[in-house]
């Protein structure tokens, strides 16, 4: 499903040349289950948004489905990101001023599907997240798990192919943590690839394929032999929370 070859990605910051992505390579087949875990500035967001066609790398490769995306402009990113890929952030990022139906329908409002489609499609995932009774609740009328439960029906109101997670329970306590990483892994159980990146080993753990990242370098694979990757020594695991986030 994805390829990355030797991907790269520099920034500048306080006049400093920083690497993001040193030379990244990468395979994921469709339906795969990964974790991105590594110390703050490791790459990780990087990664993920060069993935979900957020941001575009300096050198190197990105095939999904076979087709090239590197070369892509805005528009054709913009094109692919609606058909294919979803998104889950720690921060929701959701509309204030539209309820949880409406934040969950609005990918389909901008895709022009008619209302008699959109109603049954929005209806189906608040019944299955449990969010009937919220439908006309704002934002901010809702608990931190609710939040997160719409921002993850929105995401999937158009059934991608990729659901790209980044700290999706960063922001919860450990019960609506559980539910949410819990309701993800159930659509990657119906076929969505899931791909969370997150700074908890536990839930870094639950993934089937765990990949660890040091300085924009990929240093740990766990579906790659042993023998073939580097080993984050005890010292490089232990990232400062101040870094700068890549």
């Amino acid at each position: 499903m994805i390829r990355l070859q030797q991907l790269c990605k520099t920034y500048t910051l306080g006049g400093e040349q920083v690497t993001a992505l040193d030379q990244v390579d990468l395979q994921i087949d469709a339906g795969d289950y990964l974790s991105v875990m590594g110390p703050s500035g490791s790459g990780k967001s990087t990664l993920l948004n060069m993935l979900g066609l957020l941001d575009t790398p300096d050198s190197g490769h990105y095939w999904l489905d076979g087709e090239e995306m590197t070369g892509l402009g805005e528009e054709s990113r913009a094109a692919v990101r609606n058909a294919r890929i979803g998104f889950v952030f720690q921060a929701y990022h959701l509309i204030d001023r539209l309820s949880a139906r409406e934040n969950i329908e609005l990918p389909l409002v901008l895709n022009g599907t008619p209302p008699r489609q959109r109603k049954p499609l929005v209806d189906a995932l608040l019944q299955r997240l449990g969010l009937e009774r919220h439908a006309a609740h704002l934002p901010h009328q809702l608990s931190g798990g609710q939040r997160q439960r719409v921002a993850i029906a929105r995401a999937v109101i158009r059934r991608p192919a990729l659901l790209l997670a980044d700290e999706p329970t960063g922001n919860l306590d450990s019960h609506s943590g559980r539910e949410v990483i819990e309701l993800l892994e159930e659509l990657n159980a119906e076929g969505i690839t899931l791909l969370v990146v997150t700074h908890d080993p536990a839930m870094g753990e639950r993934a089937r394929r765990r990949l660890w990242m040091q300085d924009g370098a990929l240093m740990r694979d766990s579906a790659a032999p042993q023998s073939t990757v580097d080993t984050p020594t005890p010292a490089a695991t232990r990232g400062a929370e101040g870094d700068a986030q890549r």
